[in-house]
């Protein structure tokens, strides 16, 4: 049985509709998503219909991203890490085939060796630890996201704070930062792909909203593959708990705290 998660918290805004829909039982979650799978139609890059399989159904010596991209079937183990990776799958389910996608070539290309290699590292990071900004692309919501890669987190988020829900707002991806967050910490930091969006994003419902993010960015993902100069490439720092709203005593004195807030090193 999985350890008690805080669906009230705002970082799981993103799964919680595909959870509620699939209301899996306390003592096992593989068959109600796999119903959701079914019900959505999910599929692999290879047209194959998408399955939560046993851990135990990967065969040895087998990559896992290759397995999933060569059958549709992943690989699940009974724990929170898995949990939110199929809760991802029900939610983003273009971006995750996008990211299997890369995965699996970069695999038949250059097989598994000791290192992933650069793109497959920043498959992975995006994979498991990443968070999509969707900013409204006017001067402002520019600036606020130049003030954050610059490291000017008071001014980003403090300073900043209301552009976000109106301008601004945070889609969680990673399936292991959403398994760090069931036992949240100030340290806790995204990996944050930047989406710019136009004034008809902002009047989507959540739902829509949710089904333009993964078109689009699965999209953009295939179009451009992954940074292959290194595994951070185009990713932005985000705190998650410094996100505004999303944790109480947010003044200026939580943003000054240079232990989670670094400034941007300049070497």
């Amino acid at each position: 049985m999985l350890p008690p998660i805080d669906w009230a918290q705002p970082w799981y805004d993103t799964v919680r509709p595909a959870f509620e829909r699939a209301a899996p039982p306390p003592d096992g979650f593989i068959d109600a998503f796999n119903v959701a799978a079914r019900t959505l139609d999910l599929r692999n890059g290879a047209g194959q219909p998408l399955r939560f399989v046993p851990q135990a159904s990967l065969p040895d010596g087998t990559a896992y991203e290759a397995f999933i991209g060569a059958t549709g079937q992943v690989p699940t183990r009974d724990n929170l890490h898995d949990f939110f990776n199929a809760l991802v799958w029900l939610t983003f389910p273009g971006i995750k085939r996008a990211l299997n996608t890369l995965q699996a070539a970069q695999i038949a290309q250059a097989g598994v060796g000791k290192s992933r290699g650069p793109a497959r590292d920043a498959a992975t990071i995006f994979d498991e630890n990443a968070a999509l900004l969707v900013v409204r692309g006017t001067a402002a919501g520019r600036a606020l996201v130049d003030d954050l890669r610059a490291h000017r987190w008071l001014e980003a988020l403090h300073d900043g704070r209301a552009l976000f829900g109106r301008d601004a707002e945070v889609w969680l991806f990673g399936h292991a930062l959403m398994e760090k967050l069931v036992t949240p910490r100030k340290a806790i930091t995204a990996h944050t792909r930047v989406v710019f969006v136009d004034d008809a994003y902002f009047a989507l419902a959540p739902a829509a909203r949710r089904a333009w993010i993964d078109r689009e960015v699965a999209d953009a993902l295939a179009g451009e593959g992954l940074a292959s100069n290194g595994a951070a490439a185009g990713f932005t720092p985000l705190q998650v708990l410094g996100v505004p709203g999303w944790w109480p005593g947010q003044d200026a004195d939580f943003y000054r705290d240079t232990t989670v807030f670094r400034p941007r090193r300049t070497d």
